[in-house]
């Protein structure tokens, strides 16, 4: 797979932007998994929007990496390396957020992971991993900002990166339950929080051409293209302008929603990321 332009730190600092100059001034935007790939490229989007941001991913030396790089751009920056599994890190890590920067805003829920197996060989530790990071990894995160807005009185805004789960996810059983998990709760919480004055979204990319295309063997990768009407990879700003779009003034009024970004998969297309069976052939 080529990776697509924006992947590099200068590329992302220098992607056109659809918003205005100061879309997002004075807001504190929270983003798990910032370490790399859409993380990394949504901190960079909100940072270069006026946001200060508030990062935490599993390791230590990317998170470094990202905190510095958007410092060498103006933004003001909280960085924790930690786990979103551990309710307790999670805790620590907003609290640490509110401390530096008086309270929070926008939580983007983007950490997460999977691995491609056939649902038969998925082993029960290999199941409860995704599980746990992808649907109670987001439920922490999402839990420990909604009580904060409470307690404090303050509106909030979730968006949350799932995937285009309607069709089904061959090869990846593991990770299309737990985002339709987080699917479910989100419309959920939207109906819950909505008298606090807290949006709830998700955004659903399809095959978007990051570094983490490369858990998926060659021919996988060489096949995705033709899962979706564009016939081709999505990039990484077509990702976080939805993020944007739902999390700014343009999405006041938007919640409960899924957008979908996926080129069309959820319509036409086979996202088989083992080895297509041959009873599916013509």
């Amino acid at each position: 797979m080529t990776e697509q332009p924006g992947c590099t730190d200068e590329e992302l600092a220098a992607l056109p932007l659809t918003f205005r100059d100061g879309a997002f001034d004075g807001k504190v935007v929270v983003i798990s998994g910032a370490g790399r790939g859409i993380g990394r490229a949504l901190a960079f989007r909100f940072v270069r929007l006026g946001a200060k941001v508030a990062i935490i991913g599993r390791n230590a030396d990317r998170l470094d990496s990202a905190a510095s790089a958007l410092r060498r751009i103006g933004g003001g920056v909280f960085a924790m390396p930690g786990s979103i599994r551990d309710p307790v890190m999670v805790g620590q890590f907003i609290d640490g957020v509110w401390d530096r920067f008086g309270g929070l805003d926008i939580l983007v829920n983007n950490a997460g992971g999977q691995f491609a197996q056939a649902a038969m060989d998925i082993s029960t530790k290999g199941w409860g991993a995704v599980v746990d990071t992808n649907l109670n990894g987001t439920w922490n995160m999402t839990q420990a900002c909604g009580r904060r807005w409470r307690d404090a009185g303050r509106q909030g805004c979730v968006v949350s990166i799932v995937a285009s789960v309607a069709r089904g996810m061959p090869g990846v059983a593991h990770s299309a339950a737990a985002r339709a998990g987080v699917i479910s709760f989100s419309r959920t919480l939207a109906i819950e929080w909505a008298p606090l004055n807290i949006r709830v979204n998700c955004v659903a990319p399809g095959i978007i051409a990051t570094e983490g295309m490369s858990v998926y063997s060659d021919e996988a990768r060489a096949a995705l293209p033709r899962s979706n009407l564009m016939k081709r990879f999505g990039s990484v700003s077509d990702v976080t302008d939805a993020v944007c779009y739902l999390a700014g003034a343009s999405g006041g009024f938007i919640t409960g929603e899924v957008l979908t970004v996926d080129g069309g998969y959820q319509l036409w297309g086979d996202q088989w990321t083992i080895p297509r069976p041959a009873f599916f052939d013509p």
